[in-house]
């Protein structure tokens, strides 16, 4: 990677290696430009985001509590204007030392003993992601509109239900887990 991204990428390094055990205060503003670091195909438009880190640093591991609030600019699917979204969302993990990062379990990221930053850029972005609907609707659409939106979209939540069982579907989702 150039060093250009790198050193972006740097803006988002939480640095412990001077601190003290016990609880440290962090705060990042996002903005477009951090999405930008990300090759995303979702159009973060206008995110105002500001993230606060909690570091609890304990003599052998690392907690962190990041907390992403504020809005993000999405475009209606039905009536086709921005709206702003609002963002909130809290991410618990806990950064521990080893041999090489891997971050395999489960809220758990292991980082190489040497490392004297942890960088939750990518934590941050998830976050956000996953904030963002699957279906944008604008909060100035009428109920009607949804109802009519209803009648005429596919109806998948009914088929989804029998699926549970069927082996197929099973094979296909442990297929999925495994990549």
């Amino acid at each position: 990677m150039h060093t250009h991204f790198m050193d972006k990428l740097r803006n988002y390094d939480v640095s412990f290696s001077g601190l003290k055990t016990g609880k440290h205060e962090f705060r990042f503003e996002i903005d477009k430009e951090f999405f930008q670091l990300f090759d995303t195909e979702q159009e973060f438009t206008n995110p105002r985001i500001a993230v606060d880190v909690l570091l609890d640093k304990h003599s052998t591991f690392l907690e962190f509590e990041i907390k992403a609030k504020g809005t993000v600019e999405l475009v209606c699917d039905i009536s086709s204007e921005n709206f702003d979204h609002p963002i909130e969302n809290e991410i618990k993990v806990l950064v521990k030392f080893g041999e090489e990062y891997d971050d395999s379990e489960e809220d758990v990221i292991t980082i190489p003993t040497a490392d004297h930053a942890f960088n939750i850029a990518q934590l941050i972005y998830e976050n956000v992601a996953l904030s963002i609907p699957m279906k944008k609707i604008s909060p100035n659409v009428s109920e009607e509109d949804l109802e009519i939106l209803e009648k005429f979209s596919p109806k998948e939540t009914a088929e989804e239900e029998e699926h549970e069982s069927d082996p197929r579907w099973d094979a296909l989702k442990n297929l999925k887990n495994k990549n």
